[in-house]
């Protein structure tokens, strides 16, 4: 069975009672620093279920570890000003090996 991206979904669930958020989701990314979290903090974060057939996994984490950051659009102003701050530093550097 093969699902669309709409149907790949991020949810994040949690009552005001709990301590724990569930994070379940699809998203490769998330998948991959939730378990690279889970696997350095254990007591914090662990694998609730994965479902390898249609690739979602979802996880308790503690409420104190997992934020949500609200960014605010930036104004004409500061969008200028930083267009004029990368064409006067330049592309980022490739590190040498």
């Amino acid at each position: 069975m093969r699902l669309t991206k709409y149907e790949k979904e991020t949810i994040i669930l949690t009552s005001e009672g709990d301590d724990t958020y569930n994070v379940y989701t699809f998203n490769a990314g998330l998948k991959r620093r939730l378990a690279d979290f889970a696997k350095k903090y254990p007591a914090v974060c662990r694998l609730e279920s994965e479902d390898k057939e249609i690739g979602c996994v979802s996880y308790f984490i503690d409420k104190a570890r997992l934020s949500i950051r609200l960014t605010a659009p930036y104004t004409d102003a500061r969008r200028e000003s930083a267009r004029e701050n990368a064409k006067r530093i330049g592309p980022p550097s490739k590190p040498k090996l």
